[in-house]
């Protein structure tokens, strides 16, 4: 009688499996027939071949695309969207209470040109001392 009964599970799990392959492989070798479809494709070959090193660089624009451009130059970070990604991005390590004349302190000591903005290279230095010091701290004996 069990034999039976896990008959009747496997069988239309085997057939299940089968049908979503059958159509997953129609859907991938299927002609491309627009350019988003290509657009799809490559993104899906893109994620899946990715090293992580690459994977966080693409979160790095991301994240520094997400802020900027709220409140002017969609390439540079104002004072309010660096405390906006502070407090998001990195408030587990800088910590949540962080008070203005901080979030001030580091707006000045990023923003090298003193354009009165951070652009995208100033945030990768942020990120590239901040990720020293991690180190440091974890690799510390």
């Amino acid at each position: 009688m069990m034999w039976l009964s896990n008959l009747y599970f496997l069988v239309p799990l085997g057939i299940l499996g089968v049908v979503y392959g059958l159509i997953g492989r129609k859907l991938w070798l299927r002609p491309q027939r627009s350019s988003r479809d290509r657009a799809q494709r490559h993104t899906i070959k893109m994620l899946v071949t990715m090293s992580q090193v690459q994977q966080a660089m693409a979160l790095l624009i991301s994240a520094f695309h997400k802020y900027s451009g709220k409140e002017g130059d969609k390439t540079t970070l104002s004072k309010g969207e660096l405390k906006d990604l502070l407090y998001a991005e990195l408030g587990e390590i800088l910590g949540k209470n962080t008070d203005q004349a901080k979030i001030d302190k580091i707006f000045k000591d990023l923003d090298a040109n003193s354009d009165g903005s951070v652009d995208f290279q100033e945030y990768v230095t942020l990120v590239a001392c901040l990720t020293m010091v991690c180190n440091e701290f974890f690799t510390k004996k």
